[in-house]
């Protein structure tokens, strides 16, 4: 009969708490009430953990996606039964969807006061929380019993921890976790549980189907106008060094311009020559000339996707003018990707990593024509000598108030250090940050497209400062998330988390505003319709512990940077409260010169 395998104690909660010690995910963000009482007390009583009380279960969820993000290491949700549960739910199913990995806990009342009423019982009100997560997690279960929680938390940690990487949900009742290890248990017996090593009930796809590279390596050395787009898929595999340098040596081998997607941005550095930086929503300008010719037909031949499953944000919305002239090659890990976004000539099932390390390494027995090299070379250069990236070079370029959001991102351009994270909330914030930040060098640029949640930004800036305190964390953010979720706030201040927000401030909703507006023109308009009044952000954030400073032109935030990196660098959250020109609006507002090509 085996014995315990807890280290610390010899419940369900300590077993539960082992398996997270193995997968290195010990710090925890949530709000503590009766459901996870015995959890609570097991965490007190285990030096590995840390528990982040935070002000709201959404936001607890925001951070564990952003402290991921940032460390690689799966975020840790841990809330309480009812309201505890549901109010955490759209932040996991942001990560679940994002691509992260993160655990959210769920407790529950004693199994046996369960439909009796008990205060915040799901079970009473008919509140099903397992099959609510189910649908928009990857995997979402009770754990009813000591004797099966080791196989319910391995499937948990399978599915969370695959690729790619997705958010799973685990429930367990008060009594559950109080519970003794079943020693009974056959699978005690078989071997302990936990194991030492992860890899006992998991593992990672590495290999690259050998057709697959051989038939990339084949269009890429013979195509007149190859152009390679790499998604978000790709973000965590070149987070390695070598397979960064691969996908860059690549594009060099045979000068094949490279751009990402939306929320692949910075994938690839945005300052490299061959870099035609983000296509899609609020994209870069350069990538229309090279994809469609002077005459208004496609001019690109061959199309490599790496990583990206071809939504609507990433293609503009399903524009033909991404479809080339030629072949069409998508490489996913997940087979239900491709060709679900547009019909592919070519799909490759593959691991993004394992595909670039084998194509760099077989790449060189592959050489393209020198002069097709070289006028490629030529012609990517000429394109950006004569073309700015920007829909608006003025409004990038402007000095003086009112503040410009465009300016406003080049000045973080400037001042930005090499590493930072660089967080991207929901509404107009994005579209400048997508169209005028250049992320590059070990910048990082993470943003929620595939959901679109206000908030994250906001939240997740602390869960990845609270990881990395190494490395500078920034959020540019609407005034609308940041009330959102403003009493975060003094969540990062009570952790002397240093996190940075830029506050784009025009007291509106005004991405709503404005989409409105071109959706349904009046003489009236919308200018009005979603005012949020005009609250003192800079007295609201230094009363929940944070400095503030107003910022109404470029040059106001130079002469507070250092004052706020020093201040960052201490603990202390910062606030930069821009005030911007309410009628400034992102490039996706206007009709692109793609559009009017192809319309």
């Amino acid at each position: 009969m085996a014995a315990s395998t807890s280290s610390q104690g010899g419940t369900v909660a300590d077993q539960l708490l082992d398996y997270l010690v193995l997968e290195r995910a010990t710090l925890m963000f949530g709000v503590p009430g009766a459901g996870i009482a015995h959890l609570l007390e097991r965490i007190r009583q285990r030096p590995e953990f840390t528990y982040v009380v935070c002000r709201h279960e959404s936001a607890a969820a925001y951070m564990a996606d952003g402290y991921f993000r940032a460390t690689g290491k799966p975020g840790v949700v841990l809330v309480t039964s009812g309201p505890g549960a549901t109010n955490a739910l759209t932040g996991t199913m942001n990560a679940n969807f994002g691509g992260s990995a993160v655990m959210t806990l769920t407790g529950e009342v004693q199994q046996n006061f369960l439909g009796r009423g008990y205060l915040q019982e799901g079970t009473d009100c008919g509140l099903n929380i397992r099959d609510i997560y189910a649908a928009g997690t990857r995997y979402s279960a009770d754990i009813a019993a000591s004797a099966g929680a080791p196989i319910v938390i391995e499937q948990a940690l399978r599915d969370m921890l695959s690729i790619p990487r997705r958010a799973v949900r685990l429930g367990i009742s008060d009594s559950v976790a109080s519970a003794k290890i079943d020693d009974e248990d056959p699978f005690q017996i078989v071997a302990p549980r936990p194991p030492a090593l992860a890899s006992t009930y998991r593992s990672l796809p590495v290999s690259a189907p050998a057709d697959g590279v051989r038939r990339v390596l084949g269009v890429m050395s013979t195509a007149k106008r190859p152009l390679i787009l790499v998604g978000n898929g790709c973000r965590e595999a070149v987070r390695d060094p070598g397979t960064a340098d691969a996908l860059r040596c690549l594009a060099e081998w045979w000068q094949v311009p490279v751009m990402t997607t939306s929320d692949g941005k910075g994938v690839f550095p945005e300052s490299h020559d061959l870099s035609f930086r983000s296509y899609g929503f609020a994209g870069c300008e350069w990538p229309q000339y090279w994809m469609i010719g002077k005459d208004g037909s496609v001019a690109h031949d061959a199309l490599l996707v790496i990583g990206s499953s071809l939504g609507e944000l990433a293609t503009y919305r399903w524009n033909p003018m991404l479809v080339p002239n030629g072949p069409f090659i998508q490489v996913d890990i997940d087979q239900s990707m491709i060709g679900r976004g547009f019909p592919v000539t070519d799909g490759v099932v593959a691991e993004a990593g394992a595909f670039i390390l084998a194509l760099w390494d077989q790449a060189p027995t592959w050489p393209a024509t020198p002069a097709l090299v070289a006028a490629r070379k030529a012609e990517i250069s000429g394109i950006k000598a004569s073309n700015s990236p920007f829909s608006s070079p003025e409004s990038y370029n402007a000095e003086e108030a009112p503040l410009q959001p465009a300016a406003l991102c080049r000045t973080l351009n400037e001042l930005l250090p090499d590493d930072a994270f660089i967080f991207i909330d929901c509404g107009n914030c994005v579209g400048w940050g997508l169209h005028s930040l250049i992320v590059d060098r070990k910048q990082e640029f993470h943003s929620a497209l595939a959901m679109g949640p206000m908030g994250f930004g906001v939240c997740g800036v602390i869960g990845a400062r609270l990881g990395r305190p190494d490395r500078l964390s920034i959020a540019l953010v609407g005034d609308g998330a940041f009330l959102m979720q403003l009493g975060e706030l003094s969540t990062a201040a009570a952790h002397k988390v240093g996190a940075i927000w830029v506050v784009l401030k025009d007291d509106d909703l005004n991405m709503v505003a404005q989409g409105m507006e071109m959706m349904f023109p009046s003489d009236g308009g919308f200018s009005e319709a979603y005012s949020l009044g005009s609250a003192d952000l800079v007295k609201v954030a230094e009363g929940l512990g944070a400095d503030a400073v107003d910022v109404v032109r470029p040059g106001d935030l130079r002469d507070a940077w250092q004052t706020i990196i020093d201040a960052a660098n201490s603990g202390r959250p910062q606030v930069i409260v821009a005030h911007i020109d309410p009628k400034a609006a992102p490039p996706y507002w206007s009709a692109p010169y793609w559009q009017k090509m192809v319309d």
